[in-house]
Parts: C-alpha cells; structure tokens; sequence
C-alpha cells in the first residue's frame, strides 16, 4: 500500500539577511492511507503550504521524515503529481500538448499518449479542445487541463495547493464536484491545500485544521461531505446544518487563532 507517512517532521527558516529563525513546522505526523482524500487549512503563516512542498519533494525537513510507500521523499518524483493554483500551464502550445508533456519527457508511444489525451480531456469535460491553444482557455477550463495533465501520468498522490482558488464562485463549485468524480473514478489518494473552510469541507474527508508559531496540527475532523458530494448537490449539502455547525465552530478557531496572531487577545 503506497501510504503517504509524516513521522516528526519539522522545516526551520533562518532569514539571510537577520538571522531570524521562523519555526515554520513542528512535529507533525499523520498517516494518509491509499485513497484517502485530505484537505488542510488555517491561518496565513500556519506552513500548509510548507507542509505540501515537503510532500512533492520541492524542499527538504530539517527534521523527521515525509515517507511514500515506505521509501523517504527527497526531491520531486512521478508518483507525486502538483496541481498548482494558476495551473503552471505553457499557454503558448495547445491544449494536448501540455496534457501530454509528462508523457513527451518519458519517451511514450505516440500513438498511445495521443489515446490516453482523448482519454482525459473527455474525463474533465474538454473534449474536442485537444488543439486549442490553452491562453484561449478560461480559467476554470485552464483547471481542468493542469488535472488532466497531472492525472495522465497516474501519480499515487495528487498534491493541490489552492488549485480553486483563482475561480469565480459558480466556477470554484463545478470544480469541486469534478474533484470529487476524479477522486471516486481514480481511487487516487489526494492532499488539497486551501484557505476555504467551506471547500475544505466538501473536499475533506478528513480535515487538518493547522494552528501557526510554529505550524502544527491543530485538530483533526473525520467528515461526511465529500462522500455524500458523490451524489448530492454540494449546494445542498452547504445547506445543512450539520455542515453549517462544522463551518462556524471551525471559523471561530481560525478567527481566535488569527486575534492571537495580532496581539488582540
């Protein structure tokens, strides 16, 4: 089981210029088993993003282990796919040519990476747009081509940070359903970066709540709605007051988090 395992891991920042030492991490350690889908908030400064460029590889800890399948990570590596927030997309070549670029750099078959590119653009909804160019694409649709050409290569984990958060709100929704159909159709196992309770919520099924200074786990809520996403309006589910009642209780933490931030408590 190719299970995602941080054991103690802490990441220090020592300023060039002062000195300074920013304790950005502090003995996290979670177990994200095969499939699970898990999404991370809290306040500006809390290192979630920290926390996902450790997972891809991008920086190294300073301490403990971030740990694949049993195999240490220590630089980016194909069983770990990043899907960025403005999609990290060559806007200059076509739609397949950037869903096929990880294909194109490991030498695959042509006619076979040509078939898995109808493949997936028919999968997130751009089918026929293979030879668009992708500056031509609205952002949502833009989206939709950095999950495909992340899902192409057919990572263990996909790493999302802040992916939806550039979209407008009727856009945001729609992705978040597709994110949920891609999680249910791949069975992949997926960790997702945002400032959005409300999407943390619907894209967790099990949530991090992250507290700064330093950045650790805060709490941890094993939830409900991105199973029932699979089958009911999300606009529902925000409706209900169980999701209403998670929604403010863990406002009111990020709130009382950021006052004591300011100095205000």
């Amino acid at each position: 089981m190719a299970d995602l395992v941080c054991e103690d891991l802490c990441m220090t920042f020592t300023g060039p210029k002062t000195g300074g030492v920013v304790e950005a991490l502090k003995n996290i350690n979670f177990t994200l088993k095969k499939g699970e889908l898990l999404s991370v908030l809290g306040p500006s400064g809390c290192g979630k993003t920290t926390l996902l460029n450790i997972v891809a590889g991008f920086i190294n800890p300073t301490a403990g282990t971030a740990s694949l399948g049993g195999k240490v990570i220590d630089g980016p590596g194909v069983e770990r796919g990043m899907v960025f927030q403005q999609g990290a997309l060559f806007e200059w070549l076509t739609v397949a040519r950037n869903v096929d670029y990880g294909l194109r750099m490991k030498k695959t078959d042509p006619q076979k990476s040509e078939q898995l590119v109808e493949q997936w653009l028919d999968i997130v909804g751009l089918n026929g747009f293979g030879e668009t160019p992708t500056y031509q694409l609205s952002g949502g649709m833009q989206q939709r081509v950095a999950l495909a050409r992340c899902l192409i290569n057919d990572p263990d984990v996909i790493l999302m940070d802040e992916p939806l958060g550039a979209l407008d709100a009727l856009t945001r929704e729609k992705m978040q359903s597709l994110v949920l159909e891609l999680w249910q159709e791949t069975g992949k196992t997926i960790l997702i970066i945002t400032h959005s309770v409300e999407e943390a919520l619907l894209l967790g099924e099990r949530l991090f709540v992250m507290a700064p200074r330093p950045g650790r786990v805060h709490k941890e809520y094993h939830l409900p709605f991105a199973e029932r996403g699979l089958s009911e309006s999300l606009r529902d589910i925000k409706k209900d007051p169980d999701f209403a009642e998670v929604r403010e209780e863990i406002l009111t933490m990020i709130w009382n988090m950021e006052e004591e931030i300011m100095g205000r408590v």
